[in-house]
């Protein structure tokens, strides 16, 4: 059989001995290669070699097709628990009504609650630019308006002629 994922098999471990593990999980201790070889083909099974940084290596005698498709489907597993965090952005102006910043909060606390970040940027244009005072008092008003629990992980920063700052949602225990 070919190399698969750089996992060993059968005459492609190239080592003097190797702690064994037979079909039944029972420990062998430090065998030699070739007897383990032997003892696998005996068993109608293929010498898989499980840890080959220990030493000496570990081997188990298993179905390697089993054991790949095991690993495999414990890779898929593992991805699908995965949760992606995706960064949302708002955008408003530092003279926004009051009903539209409820709308707006109304969106950053949906956002947050789906478990994404979200950056909250307001935009400057003009003579804005000489008070931005204003758009801490936006960004602190968003804040007060949020419901449930979150984490600023970037407070309110001027950028050239925007100002923004990052909201993630507190991580649940």
């Amino acid at each position: 059989m070919a190399d698969t994922k750089g996992i060993r098999i059968n005459e492609q471990i190239r080592v003097r001995e190797v702690r064994l593990i037979d079909e039944a999980g029972e420990q062998k201790g430090i065998v030699p290669t070739l007897e383990a070889l032997k003892m696998a083909q005996e068993a109608e099974l293929d010498l898989v070699e499980v840890a080959p940084t220990a030493n000496p290596p570990v081997c188990k005698i298993l179905d390697f097709g089993k054991y790949r498709f095991e690993q495999e489907k414990k890779l898929r597993d593992s991805k699908k628990n995965q949760k992606v965090l995706k960064l949302k952005e708002i955008r408003m102006q530092p003279k926004i009504g009051s009903g539209d910043l409820d709308t707006k909060a109304k969106h950053v606390q949906e956002f947050l609650d789906e478990g994404d970040k979200v950056k909250v940027t307001i935009r400057f244009r003009g003579r804005e630019l000489a008070h931005t005072e204003l758009g801490f008092d936006v960004l602190n008003e968003v804040l007060k308006r949020l419901t449930s629990a979150y984490v600023v992980e970037k407070p309110a920063a001027m950028e050239g002629k925007f100002m923004s700052m990052t909201i993630a949602p507190k991580a649940k225990n």
